[in-house]
């Protein structure tokens, strides 16, 4: 009978605190298999977001290589719109940045490397930079070409930032700095990269001397 009671006891005591909290205690759990079941489906949805970026950019590096370079803007425009925050966006208006470049479209490889500069993560920022700067040189749009190379931050590519200002103050006879520039590039410079010899050729064709190298 003691047994009896003491169930009783615990019975009644359940059904107080279910009266109590039993409600707040269902919502909590249904917020909680609501944010579960909301954490797998995001997940899902940005593998399948994935898996799309990835099949188009295949068929921007089909393009490529077949130099359309009308389906390659196209591809990756589609990407941008559809799939900005992939990482393919950014690679794939890379791609299509140099594919308008070598068709001499440059009004659309300004408009690619604009996107990345403004889109992609920061590796990708500076590259892009360094060739923008590249295309408005050539476009001779020098003070355009100097602002994009400030854009260019990170410490890895401080050899081909200052390459590509050297290139940019030969080119408006600014001699003295340009050479600054390209001393700058050399120092930055790994001693195994091959662009070295380059950089020394174009200080060396504007008057300058490149610096002996230390044993």
């Amino acid at each position: 009978m003691a047994y009896d009671l003491e169930e009783q006891e615990q019975l009644a005591t359940i059904k107080a605190w279910w009266a109590k909290y039993g409600n707040l205690t269902t919502w909590v759990v249904i917020a909680g298999l609501a944010a579960y079941s909301g954490w797998n489906g995001w997940n899902y949805y940005q593998r399948n977001q994935a898996a799309q970026a990835s099949v188009l950019f295949d068929e921007l590096q089909t393009a490529v290589n077949a130099k359309d370079n009308a389906k390659v803007l196209r591809v990756a425009s589609d990407i941008e719109s559809k799939f900005g925050s992939s990482s393919y966006a950014a690679l794939g208006a890379l791609s299509a940045a140099k594919s308008a470049f070598e068709a001499n479209d440059l009004k659309s490889a300004k408009a690619q490397l604009e996107w990345v500069v403004a889109h992609g993560n920061d590796e990708q920022k500076n590259v892009a930079a360094i060739r923008l700067a590249g295309v408005l040189l050539d476009e001779k749009a020098y003070d355009a070409a100097l602002k994009a190379l400030a854009g260019a931050t990170l410490p890895q590519f401080k050899s081909a930032v200052e390459d590509r200002k050297g290139d940019i103050l030969a080119a408006q006879n600014k001699l003295e700095e340009a050479r600054k520039a390209y001393l700058s590039a050399l120092e930055s410079a790994d001693k195994k990269n091959p662009g070295r010899q380059l950089i020394q050729l174009k200080l060396e064709s504007i008057g300058g001397t490149a610096p002996e190298e230390k044993a």
